[in-house]
């Protein structure tokens, strides 16, 4: 079932059903939005969504899950549903995704290219946090 912030944005929202539509369409929307297109590697995906008009996407896959990024050595865990607001090259607001940093699981609230002339994305936590990689990390194999 979905939350109520997903179906608050549904109406007018592109919506897919099925996992390899869904993992289609959301690789599609990050690639339009000059994102790595491999930022949500999920699972069994039931529905992708996204309202243009507001900016809100989301993601609802069977269960949660741990991907690791090989070339960063990072595990990286979704919610069963992963939300968004997404805009080019920046997603805020972002909620589902947490990464492993020594023993502890810190959330991730947003996603940027901090400067538009590096390829090095930034990823940073409620708390401030905040760390950087080379995007390509996130590119599909």
């Amino acid at each position: 079932m979905a939350s109520k912030t997903v179906e608050s944005h549904r109406a007018g929202a592109e919506v897919c059903h099925g996992d390899a539509e869904c993992r289609k369409k959301s690789i599609e929307l990050l690639g339009e939005l000059g994102l790595p297109r491999n930022l949500f590697p999920l699972v069994d995906i039931q529905e992708f969504g996204y309202n243009r008009t507001t900016g809100f996407m989301w993601l609802v896959q069977k269960k949660s899950t741990t991907y690791t990024f090989e070339k960063i050595k990072r595990k990286v865990s979704y919610a069963t549903e992963v939300s968004a607001f997404v805009g080019p090259r920046s997603i805020k607001k972002l909620s589902g995704v947490k990464t492993r940093e020594l023993l502890l699981w810190l959330t991730v609230s947003e996603m940027f290219f901090a400067d538009p002339t590096t390829k090095e994305l930034t990823f940073k936590t409620p708390t401030g946090i905040s760390d950087s990689c080379e995007a390509s990390v996130f590119d599909l194999e």
